[in-house]
């Protein structure tokens, strides 16, 4: 069973800077794709970013040149640089995992809101 554990979120005010984490209890590298979702109160939950294991990021549109996704692969770990935050980044964040066998992981979720 993989567990992903998120951390790094937190209250923070607009234009500050947070880095999310998420360590992974597998191999990141034996992963297809991970990546980072977020659901705000009453939404559903959106993809922000999601790496291949072979390939190039990919943003949302309303993320794109703000985030910024990378992993540590010999620690097993993911992150997301969030810059120039806004209250419309408030949501909590769920990192995410896909093996090679299809199966869903999902993180429990770390909250991040941003004040005005």
């Amino acid at each position: 069973q993989v567990q992903l554990v998120e951390s790094g979120g937190g209250v923070v005010q607009a234009g500050s800077s947070l880095r999310l984490s998420c360590a992974a209890s597998e191999r990141i590298d034996s992963f297809t794709v991970m990546g980072w979702y977020r659901q705000a109160p009453g939404k559903q939950r959106d993809l922000v970013a999601t790496r291949l294991r072979w390939g190039s990021p990919k943003y949302d549109d309303s993320v794109r040149g703000r985030f910024a996704i990378s992993r540590d692969s010999p620690q097993n770990m993911l992150y997301l640089q969030m810059n120039s935050l806004t209250p419309e980044d408030t949501a909590v964040y769920y990192c995410y995992a896909q093996t090679a066998g299809g199966d869903d992981y999902w993180g429990q979720g770390t909250q991040v809101t941003v004040s005005s």
